[in-house]
């Protein structure tokens, strides 16, 4: 079973920027695919970033150059820069990975493993 730990959300000023980081309790090298979703209130999971074992990337088109998504396979965590934080970016931020292929990587359900969780406010 894979655990998820989400750290680093809190509140900023737009134009701001945080790091989120994501420790997982396996070897993530070993994970097809992890990445960072988000959910405003009153809304569905939506996908902000992934990154798969070869180390590709996809950023929904809201967030393109001004989040980065990264995974340091030594110390098994995932990250998500996010700079030029703008007051739409609010919300929860949650971790999620992926163990085996699968053909499309956008849904919320196509990932086994989800961390608790952590807020990102920005005003």
């Amino acid at each position: 079973h894979v655990q998820l730990v989400e750290s680093g959300g809190g509140s900023v000023q737009v134009g701001g920027s945080l790091r989120l980081s994501c420790a997982a309790s396996v070897d993530t090298s070993s994970l097809y695919c992890m990445a960072w979703f988000h959910q405003a209130p009153g809304k569905d999971h939506e996908l902000v970033a992934r990154i798969d074992r070869a180390g590709t990337t996809w950023y929904r088109d809201s967030v393109k150059d001004r989040f980065t998504i990264s995974k340091d396979n030594a110390k098994n965590t995932l990250y998500l820069q996010m700079n030029s934080l703008k007051s739409e970016d609010t919300a929860m931020y949650y971790c999620a990975a992926r163990a085996g292929n699968y053909y499309n990587l956008l849904p919320h359900y196509a990932y086994n493993y989800w961390g608790q969780g952590t807020q990102v406010t920005v005003s």
